[in-house]
């Protein structure tokens, strides 16, 4: 693939997983219930947050410092570094203040600011399996893709445990990364999706994840997703819920617009729901097929766009 294509999926990733956020923010929290009385239909200003359109929140945030990272020459510490600096620096935040944060993540960045040795600072208990490591994750999909699968893996797995320690989270972010490899290589979302539910079992046997924690993931590597009702779809902030919405939403519908409006709508943790959907919906669709009054009012986007070149160079992908 010419380098051209690379650099543009990195940005249309980036820009598309940015807008999914923005259009989730002013509605946070707010039930399924009140978003079929009132869909959100494009972007909106105020709400839950008080922003102005086009604010995107922690999770483009922390995806930009990881996307950062790798410009930068990536290292865990670096990746850990940046995701510091975000909460109590503001870098890579959208109008200089840290509106929104969770409290698993807090807590974890809480500790790397007590201890400047610490980079794995994500609690491993059950209670640790948030979304607040998969809503970031995404840039690693376009770096060191061809490393064998165990590396891959650690690599995933050590990105996670900065604020995300449970394997579950782990296993999550790889599943996410490797239906945007899926995307990245040309497949729709139903034959990458068809693919990812041939090889993952396989894969995480090889991985030697345990059969409990494996079947955590029957459902959404069962083929059927797509035919799961809506009432059935949970959107709240348990990773595993965040995942399969995401993938229920890309594999339902057939333009980038229609995806995450799909998420945002249904309710909930929508800032986080839009984001992690519309990272791969940007990925397949493309930047052309983002609104433009969208990405109008999206916040930093120059930055944004400057950061997705950077990332490409450092990541090694030009």
């Amino acid at each position: 693939m010419p380098t051209s294509s690379l650099e543009s999926q990195l940005r249309a990733a980036l820009l598309g997983l940015a807008v999914g956020d923005a259009l989730g923010v002013p509605v946070e929290f707010q039930s399924r219930a009140a978003r079929r009385l009132d869909p959100v239909v494009t972007m909106r200003e105020y709400g839950t947050h008080h922003q102005p359109a086009g604010t995107w929140s922690d999770d483009a945030s922390l995806t930009f410092c990881l996307a950062q990272a790798l410009a930068d020459g990536f290292t865990l510490g670096k990746a850990a570094e940046y995701s510091r600096r975000w909460y109590y620096e503001q870098l890579w935040t959208p109008h200089g203040v840290v509106f929104d944060i969770g409290i698993t993540t807090r807590e974890a960045l809480s500790r790397l600011q007590a201890d400047d040795d610490l980079v794995l600072a994500g609690g491993t208990d059950e209670y640790s399996n948030g979304n607040g490591a998969l809503m970031r994750i995404l840039p690693l999909a376009f770096y060191q893709v061809d490393a064998p699968l165990k590396e891959r893996f650690q690599l995933i797995h050590d990105v996670s445990a900065i604020t995300h320690g449970h394997i579950r989270s782990a296993v999550a972010c790889f599943l996410y990364l490797e239906m945007a490899r899926h995307l990245r290589a040309g497949l729709a979302p139903a034959a990458a999706y068809a693919e990812l539910c041939r090889q993952a079992p396989t894969q995480l046997y090889e991985l030697q994840i345990s059969a409990a924690e494996a079947d955590k993931f029957e459902r959404l590597l069962s083929g059927r997703l797509p035919d799961v009702a809506a009432t059935a779809i949970d959107s709240g902030g348990y990773v595993m819920h965040t995942l399969e919405a995401a993938l229920w939403c890309l594999l339902r519908h057939e333009t980038y617009a229609e995806t995450v409006l799909d998420a945002v709508n249904l309710g909930d943790d929508t800032d986080t729901t839009g984001a992690v959907t519309g990272g791969l919906a940007g990925l397949y669709y493309g930047e052309a097929a983002i609104p433009p009054e969208w990405l109008a009012v999206l916040a930093r986007r120059a930055d944004i766009e400057a950061l997705a070149s950077a990332t490409a160079i450092g990541a090694g992908v030009s």
